[in-house]
């Protein structure tokens, strides 16, 4: 095509510059015989040049294309090597089921102003005594958990937790060489619309605890509305498929009066001797996902407790619990109660069960606690809970506990953790009020 453009070309012209004589016909029928002699050379150029821009574009393409073939390589490479950390930390059970330790280890700092029940997480002010500072590393703790796929057509999930906050040896440094304890230690069966557990876990009935770093061994506003502690049960799930995602749930849970029991007591308490267990059922309702996941539950729990002279008085609460999304980084959590004889909940009636003349405790409380999370990193936030058990013959005389708590908490990355925050106590007594301030700086690291 280009050769005959040419040579039309040439003819145009040599047509419009002719001039009449044979001299001038004579040279440019020779100009002309040249220049289409040249044609074949400039079209082999021309079809060289388009040759070479096209093997320059190929060339250009090759060497992206190789570019891109190493990074992914690159990135493969790195996916295998982070394969092969994780598959050598996994830990092979004899099983041959895949287990994941986790934990977190956790030192304490803190400053007592006056007296208090127990000084690394304090529940109460005393009448009596002195404040001070110390440290320890009790809050520590360790689990390990699995999950196992299509196990009697649903999926297994268990776990032990433990920590270091089951008192100290009697020896020197006390509080320096804390004993191991079992948390919690479960073991469960989940299906799409239901779950079987069994093992050692929250009450059903008050599941939900407050967010905190200093008061980790214990749980916030125990003793002053948090009712909590980890109980061997059998517990049912089931969920009723509405678009509120209604759960029914029922749990039988060992009975406990929260009596303290000797280093190796294997007697039976007076809830243990009523040859009953407890009786728990919640309604449960949840919405969201994930860190947006929110949840209101309303429980009921029955239990009986052997008196002195062998009848069966009654434990008994109604509670309402909720963990409430209001934003993508602010939530409110909290429990209320009403009930009696709660003591085996981990401190309800301010630790007291039965009054001194043998009828129950008549106890109400609650707490309540805002967090706020800004970033990933960072979290704060602060609540207050109250134990009012009713002012009638007192075994303890503690008329009333409240407290409240302001926290940060802060985890900038590779599972570095500090966290600080400041408790008010307030217990009354039938001698009068007393208070205390407790400030914890907590650092470590999780895993």
């Amino acid at each position: 095509m280009e050769r005959t453009f040419l040579s039309r070309a040439c003819d145009e012209s040599s047509a419009r510059g002719a001039v009449p004589t044979s001299r001038t016909g004579r040279a440019a029928r020779a100009a002309r015989a040249a220049l289409v002699a040249l044609l074949p050379l400039a079209a082999a150029a021309l079809d060289a040049g388009v040759a070479r821009a096209q093997d320059t574009t190929r060339a250009a393409e090759l060497d992206s294309l190789r570019e891109r073939l190493r990074r992914a390589e690159e990135a493969i490479g790195v996916l295998r090597e982070q394969l092969a950390t994780q598959a050598e930390a996994g830990v092979q059970t004899a099983t041959r089921v895949r287990a994941d330790v986790f934990g977190r280890v956790l030192t304490n700092v803190f400053h007592n102003s006056t007296a208090v029940n127990n000084a690394d997480v304090p529940l109460l002010a005393l009448p009596t005594g002195r404040g001070g500072l110390g440290a320890s590393v009790r809050q520590t703790s360790v689990g390990i958990s699995v999950t196992v796929n299509r196990v009697l057509g649903g999926d297994f999930v268990g776990d032990l937790h433990t920590d270091f906050f089951g008192g100290q040896q009697p020896s020197v440094g006390g509080r320096h060489f804390p004993l191991l304890r079992v948390r919690t230690a479960r073991g469960a069966l989940r299906w799409a619309r239901g779950e079987l557990l069994v093992g050692q876990e929250t009450p059903l009935v008050a599941a939900i605890d407050p967010v905190s770093v200093a008061s980790f061994g214990t749980p916030g506003f125990t003793a002053a509305g948090n009712l909590w502690l980890w109980l061997p049960q059998l517990r049912g799930t089931v969920e009723l498929g509405t678009p509120a995602r209604l759960a029914l749930q029922a749990a039988v849970v060992a009975p406990t009066t929260g009596d303290p029991a000797s280093p190796f007591d294997t007697g039976l308490d007076s809830a243990e001797q009523s040859k009953r267990p407890f009786l728990q059922l919640r309604l449960r309702s949840r919405w969201g996902e994930d860190e947006r996941r929110g949840e209101i539950g309303v429980g009921a729990h029955r239990g009986w407790i052997r008196h002195t002279d062998g009848s069966l008085v009654a434990s008994e609460a109604v509670t309402l619990s909720a963990v409430l999304p209001l934003t993508h980084a602010v939530e409110l959590r909290g429990e209320g109660y009403a009930g009696r004889a709660l003591r085996g909940f981990g401190g309800g009636g301010i630790g007291q069960n039965l009054t001194t003349t043998g009828v129950p405790v008549r106890d109400r409380g609650g707490w309540a606690q805002l967090n706020v999370r800004p970033r990933p990193y960072a979290e704060f936030g602060g609540g207050c809970g109250v134990a009012d058990p009713k002012d009638e013959n007192l075994p303890a005389g503690r008329l009333r506990n409240v407290a409240c708590a302001a926290h940060v908490i802060a985890r900038p990355g590779g599972g570095v953790l500090a966290g600080l925050e400041y408790r008010r106590l307030r217990t009354t007594y039938a001698a009068g009020p007393q208070a205390s301030s407790h400030v914890n700086l907590a650092m470590g690291f999780e895993f």
